[in-house]
């Protein structure tokens, strides 16, 4: 009721604006702006592919042009925030290398850049449409909306508000303002054939108000909705371009009539088309592997993971032949244009972004300036998965884990698969009770290892003269010092599996089980 007795306030009353700014948009100044909403289930907390496509493209578009990039947060819908959302999403623009030039974290002057921050602006800027005319109090009950839903639905037709409030008189809306009757205000649709040119789309037309009721602009709670909010603050923060989904096309002319009624200038449109999954289907935001998180924990380079999302959608001037690339992001701004982004849906290939990852994995390695950022990932993600164990996480051994598996063809596609499975003998010692060597033979094994050149080929030779020298069966005895390495029946070679350890580590795992009883 707070937030309701202040936006009464708000509407009768003339409030200084602390943050209130006048926009204006500047030819040569492009301001573009990434503006999720951290609700569920919309969004969850977490970005999604789609919503990185939007924020990769933006971001793109705005340096090409010597323009800003700014990051805004959506939540006026307070009934379904989600703790931490924030957070998590400024998160994951940093690690996929989308810093943003204005956002929560860097205000620009045209801040806050919050919505449920900005309540004291929309009131102001919702009394403007309430003095000329274009929007008016709505005090219809939950329960007629509902009955006007269910008579449509039975009538076979589109459930929308009839726009019975429009027609109330200034002492109709008097009476039941002093009586603090419940109310939301809406915005007037009028009729208009007026199109827009969308950037991606071209030229485009559709009359809103032959479709929908007049919309709720502002709600019981105070709070604006989406379309309210999005008008006022890309007018406000001097948006030029709004790159968004398609799925808010067909909002495009009702945010257009919003414009008119302020007497602003809108921004220029483009709206980016879907990315599908392999299958065809519609990428869903509940889906867990489209979201960045998972890609992050799987062990993707970020650089990988945004060349992937280029694959589906066009936008480049890319050489076909040289497609399936990795870009550094200085590239892609280069290569960005807005005319060559497709005006049809696209398919992601899984198999890309494998081979993409595989790629940039191999690079950071060979790279000496590149590979303490692939090392720490990986230490990251071994700590994660193992916090109660003894690990070695040296950079030595990681990078030697990284050099092992990136020169094994297509064996490394993911970091995550130095973790978990088969190769998590890499850091974790076995649990093991008992081995089929006696002893004595363990105790000349270590003798010989210690003088040994920890190489794969002078191990295997190694093993092979010992086993000859001891009478044991070659294959007997391999299997047993790769149980002894790694618990495993199978993997990697005996040598390979010790030139990768390394002599400290696989001395120390064989004295494990030479002092067991």
């Amino acid at each position: 009721m707070t937030i309701l007795r202040t936006f009464f306030r708000a509407l009768t009353t003339q409030l200084p604006l602390k943050h209130y700014i006048r926009g204006c948009h500047t030819a040569d100044a492009v301001r573009v702006r990434f503006a999720p909403s951290p609700t569920a289930p919309h969004f969850a907390g977490f970005l999604h592919l789609g919503g990185l496509r939007t924020a990769l493209y933006n971001y793109l578009f705005a340096k090409a042009h010597q323009g800003t990039f700014i990051v805004r947060i959506e939540d006026t819908d307070q009934t379904r925030i989600v703790e931490g959302a924030t957070e998590r999403l400024l998160g994951d623009l940093e690690w996929a290398g989308l810093l943003p030039d204005e956002s929560p974290l860097k205000d620009g002057g045209y801040g806050p850049y919050v919505q449920s921050q900005r309540l004291e602006i929309y009131h102001r800027e919702v009394k403007k449409l309430l003095d000329n005319g274009t929007a008016y109090y709505c005090f219809c009950s939950e329960r007629r909306l509902e009955l006007l839903r269910k008579e449509a639905l039975r009538l076979r037709q589109v459930p929308k508000y009839d726009n019975r409030c429009r027609h109330l008189t200034p002492g109709q809306i008097a009476k039941k303002l002093a009586a603090k009757d419940t109310f939301c205000i809406r915005f007037k649709l009028r009729e208009s054939d007026e199109g827009f040119r969308d950037m991606v789309y071209g030229d485009l037309t559709y009359n809103v108000a032959l479709n929908e009721g007049d919309p709720v602009i502002v709600k019981s709670d105070g709070y604006p909705t989406y379309h309210f909010a999005n008008v006022v603050d890309d007018h406000l923060m001097k948006i030029t371009h709004v790159l968004r989904g398609v799925e808010w096309q067909v909002s495009t002319t009702k945010h257009l009539l919003m414009y008119r009624a302020f007497g602003w200038e809108p921004p220029t449109f483009a709206h980016l088309p879907l990315i599908m999954n392999a299958d065809g289907s519609k990428l869903s935001k509940r889906q867990g592997d489209i979201q960045i998180d998972y890609y992050r924990k799987q062990g993707i380079l970020p650089s990988a993971l945004i060349n992937y999302i280029i694959q589906a959608g066009g936008g480049f001037d890319i050489d076909p032949a040289e497609k399936l690339r990795v870009y550094p992001m200085k590239e892609l701004v280069e290569k960005f244009d807005i005319s060559r982004v497709n005006s049809h849906s696209s398919r992601l290939n899984p198999d890309h972004l494998n081979d993409l990852n595989r790629w940039e994995i191999k690079r950071h390695v060979e790279d000496p300036e590149l590979c303490p950022k692939v090392i720490e990932n990986l230490r990251r993600m071994i700590q994660e998965a193992y916090p109660n164990h003894n690990l070695d996480l040296s950079a030595d051994h990681i990078r030697t884990v990284l050099q092992w598996a990136s020169s094994t063809s297509n064996r490394l596609t993911t970091l995550n698969q130095l973790v978990e499975g088969n190769l998590a003998f890499l850091w974790i010692v076995p649990k093991l009770t008992k081995t089929e060597l006696t002893p004595q033979i363990l105790d000349e094994l270590i003798t010989r290892l210690e003088s040994e050149n920890f190489t794969r080929e002078n191990l295997q030779s190694l093993l092979k003269e010992f086993s000859t020298r001891n009478n044991l069966t070659f294959g007997n005895f391999m299997r047993s010092l790769r149980t002894m390495l790694s618990g495993l029946k199978e993997g990697p070679g005996v040598a390979e599996m010790m030139e990768i350890l390394g002599k400290k580590s696989t001395i120390q795992r064989i004295l494990v089980l030479r002092k067991k009883p």
